[in-house]
């Protein structure tokens, strides 16, 4: 099958999902979830198969991370699985009804995008999280992942594939693309896909916007940043600043530069050192923190990296407006998070800086939408229109308005036979 008949049967099939019934869409769900744990073995072994093919190519130690996928990984995406199901149906609820005159009554109501392409990185989990998110809120999805992954990937979806059968799901609702040119293929489809959700790099998500007609909803780097402000507790400063940087490196919403206000660094930057320690944290830093710590010396690029390791540039800064100055300059609109006592200082520190996601004394690697609770994401969006922060079953959602009248004509409002009340009931 091509691309263009593949996206044409897509679009069909989301016409069907659209209308498919909560009972349907979580019956679907619950047998994804029940063939996953079933198949654990079958899944494991095509992961190896892709891992070993990796190593041999000497891919990247945090990309080999990513790209695993064993039964404490499919144990995970299970819980997502299981943690959808019981979210509310998103689909037909009812955000404004206005009674415009007697017996004409106008409804906004949220309804699928329609069919989503989503280009992803090497993460087996994320294609069974995406494809569990676009069946839930009625989308088709076509997805293409690392090539890293393309044994894993094929596996996972033709499992899914079956699972959704099964429960009566258009069985053209979800596709698998292979390889590059199908993805070029798919940029030019402005007819039969929607919205294009790109995770990768800066110049990845550039190309894709540069090269399509599809709207495009994500987001590029995730240089996200850690503000110690001078009244913060240093304890609880060293715990975040190890959580966000250590926890789990390979992801966007891990901590790539830390800032620390020159009235706490001779305290607090020693003890982070002690913290960081144990996972050999590489650390950059200006040349006010070299003389405090024994560090490497910041350079410009080192403010505008992504490191997705255990690696970290640090900057002292004079004042918590600098700090905000920083992460608007350099930062990627992500995740940012600041330590202070100070519940005034850190009001506005949320409020100016423009990020989607922005915390107070909390870890960076909160950023996601299955802590959120939205059951998983389907990307983080850094944009600033329809969606914003992880994106969950609310961003795969658009609204149509619907209008329900007993005869009435425009022609009787023109002349002022009849008159608008819009008497807003909802």
């Amino acid at each position: 099958m091509n691309m263009l008949e593949a996206a044409a049967n897509a679009k069909k099939a989301s016409i069907k999902l659209a209308a498919s019934s909560t009972k349907v869409k979580n019956k679907a769900l619950k047998n994804i979830a029940e063939v996953l744990v079933a198949n654990k073995k079958m899944i494991v072994t095509a992961n190896q198969l892709d891992l070993e093919q990796s190593e041999a190519e000497q891919l990247e130690a945090p990309l080999l991370k990513r790209l695993r996928f064993d039964e404490a990984k499919i144990d995970e995406v299970v819980a997502g699985i299981e943690s959808l199901i019981k979210l509310d149906e998103p689909v037909g609820e009812v955000l404004l009804e206005t009674e415009l005159d007697d017996g004409l009554t106008l409804i906004k109501e949220t309804c699928p995008i329609g069919v989503i392409g989503v280009i992803f990185e090497s993460r087996p989990d994320a294609l069974v999280q995406i494809a569990s998110l676009c069946l839930k809120s009625g989308n088709a999805v076509m997805l293409k992942g690392g090539s890293e992954a393309k044994q894993t990937n094929k596996v996972l979806t033709e499992l899914i594939l079956r699972a959704t059968d099964e429960a009566g799901i258009p069985s053209a609702w979800i596709y698998n693309l292979e390889s590059r040119a199908e993805v070029s293929n798919m940029l030019d489809l402005d007819e039969y896909i929607d919205l294009i959700i790109p995770r990768g790099s800066n110049e990845f998500v550039r190309y894709i916007i540069e090269h399509s007609r599809i709207p495009v909803l994500g987001h590029a780097d995730g240089i996200c940043h850690g503000y110690i402000h001078r009244d913060a507790d240093i304890k609880m400063a060293v715990d975040v600043a190890v959580d966000s940087k250590t926890q789990y490196v390979a992801v966007c919403n891990a901590m790539e530069t830390l800032l620390v206000h020159r009235g706490i660094a001779k305290e607090f930057l020693p003890e982070l050192v002690k913290a960081y320690a144990p996972f050999n944290v590489r650390i950059h830093g200006c040349e006010k923190t070299k003389m405090i710590i024994d560090c490497e010396l910041a350079t410009e690029e080192d403010w505008k990296t992504e490191y997705l390791d255990y690696e970290i540039s640090i900057r002292i800064v004079d004042s918590m407006e600098d700090a905000i100055e920083h992460i608007n300059t350099y930062g990627s609109g992500h995740t940012e998070t600041i330590v202070t006592e100070n519940a005034e200082k850190a009001k506005t520190f949320m409020m100016l800086v423009d990020s989607g996601n922005v915390f107070h004394n909390c870890s960076t690697r909160f950023s996601d939408g299955f802590r959120y609770g939205f059951g998983a994401e389907v990307g983080i969006s850094t944009n600033k229109i329809h969606a914003r922060g992880p994106v969950g079953l609310d961003g795969l959602l658009i609204y149509k308005y619907k209008l329900y009248g007993h005869g009435q004509i425009a022609n009787d409002y023109a002349k002022g036979i009849k008159k608008f009340t819009h008497k807003r009931i909802k």
